[in-house]
Order: C-alpha cells, then structure tokens, then sequence
C-alpha cells in the first residue's frame, strides 16, 4: 500500500502547474516579440513616391546619404529649409560642402547646423525646437529606413502637433530584404528593433522627452549637449578664438 499521501503531493503537482505556466507565458512572449520583430521589419520598405511638400526638412546624422538625399529635397523644394540634426562638433559648412559639392548654395541660404542633439531624442528635442522657431507646421524626416521606425516614435512623441512625414533613405551597406536569413542584417535590425520597443514603451509613461530622466538612464547621458547652439561647433569657435583677449606671457 502507497504511503504517498494527497497533501504531500498536491505541493508537487502545483509546482508543475506552475512551471507549465511560466512555459506557456514564455512562449507567448517569444511569439509576440516574434511578431513584433515581424511587423517591426514590414515598415521598413521604402515608398518611392515623391514625398509631399511640408513646410521644412530635418536630416538625422549617420551616414553621407542622408544629407545627400535631404538636400535633393530641398532643391526640389520639398521644404522651405532644411535642418541637418546631430552634427559633429569639428564639422563646419566647409567640409559638408566637400561631401556634397551640389550643396554649397544650400548651405549657404537655407540650412542649419544642430550640434548640441546626442543621440536620437537629442535630434527631436532640438528639431522641435527649430520647428518652434520659425513656426513649422509639418517636417519631412529624413534618415535610414532600419532608423526610420525609431525616429518616428521619438518625433512624433517630441512634437504632436507638427505633422512629420517619413522620408526612408536605403543605403547599400544594408538590404532589408533579408531581414530573416541574411546574418549581417539580423545583426543591425534585432537591436534597432529592440531600441524601438523601449522608445515605444516610453513615449508611453513619459510627458516630454526634455525633462524626462527615462531618456538620461536610457540613453547613457543627456540627449541634448548642455552649451548653447551659439557656442558650440567649428565656426563659433573660431569666432571665439578671434576676439579673445590676448594674455600676457
């Protein structure tokens, strides 16, 4: 006769359970992800339509495409101006013209230089900030389709009451279309993916990206570089350089 009594084994039997649970918890986690990841890859084919026109263009540093394609746009006069967001600190008018020799006039008339934006909230932060200034009512967004997702959270998040309209550039470097077997793209997309989950997530719980501490912990620093846009960059410094005082040796 069995000693196994229904009170010692009813502690057994609900641990099963329990495990049996997390299982199918887990597993409905990994297929929606799956899903997500999915739906996250289908966003990334490009409209080759032209673009309507909106009242200005901001371009996301990252590639020279970018700018190369933004000021197409602009001499298309599929905006008024055009701001290109993120710019490196030792990079001045001169050296974006050498990239991009059909741009020199551009340049010179109708574009800014943003050089305080870090990261990708940065650029929305500051491009709300010009879109304030010269009371732009709708943006064309410009920056790489695997980006583009992202980019779009942190916008339309940073400015709801400007519309923005995608504008995907598609670089050679990555083909979307493997976005399930090819290796080098699962590479780039899984994390960008991932970025755009807790973007997503975040725009959800947060009021404005400028005063939340979820972008600071996130993003490692302060989206936004802390001097002001009159004292940052290659040209204000040797403005800067040119009318200090000189010391005596």
């Amino acid at each position: 006769m069995s000693d196994a009594s229904p009170a010692r084994i009813a502690p057994g039997r609900r641990k099963l359970r329990f495990l049996k649970a997390l299982l199918w918890l887990v597993l409905a986690a990994a297929l929606a992800l799956l899903a997500g990841y999915v739906r996250f890859a289908s966003l990334l084919t490009v409209d080759e339509t032209q673009p309507p026109r909106t009242d200005a263009i901001v371009v996301v540093t990252g590639g020279a495409q970018r700018i190369g394609d933004a000021i197409g746009l602009l001499n298309a006069e599929r905006g008024s101006r055009l701001l290109i967001s993120g710019v490196n600190e030792r990079t001045g008018r001169e050296e974006l013209a050498k990239l991009n020799p059909k741009a020199r006039e551009a340049l010179s008339c109708c574009v800014d230089l943003d050089y305080r934006a870090r990261n990708t909230t940065g650029n929305a932060i500051e491009a709300r900030r010009w879109a304030r200034q010269h009371g732009f009512g709708s943006l064309l967004l410009v920056t790489s389709n695997y980006h583009m997702p992202r980019t779009l959270v942190e916008f339309r998040h940073a400015m709801p009451g400007i519309r923005v309209v995608p504008y995907s550039v598609v670089t050679e470097q990555v083909d979307v279309t493997g976005w399930w077997y090819d290796w080098p793209t699962i590479r780039l997309l899984v994390p960008e993916y991932a970025k755009y989950l807790v973007v997503s997530a975040r725009s959800m719980i947060e009021d404005d990206p400028e005063t939340s501490r979820l972008s600071v912990i996130i993003g490692g620093r302060k989206p936004v570089s802390p001097k002001p846009p009159d004292r940052i960059g290659p040209e204000q410094e040797r403005r800067s350089r040119a009318v200090a005082p000189e010391r005596d040796v």
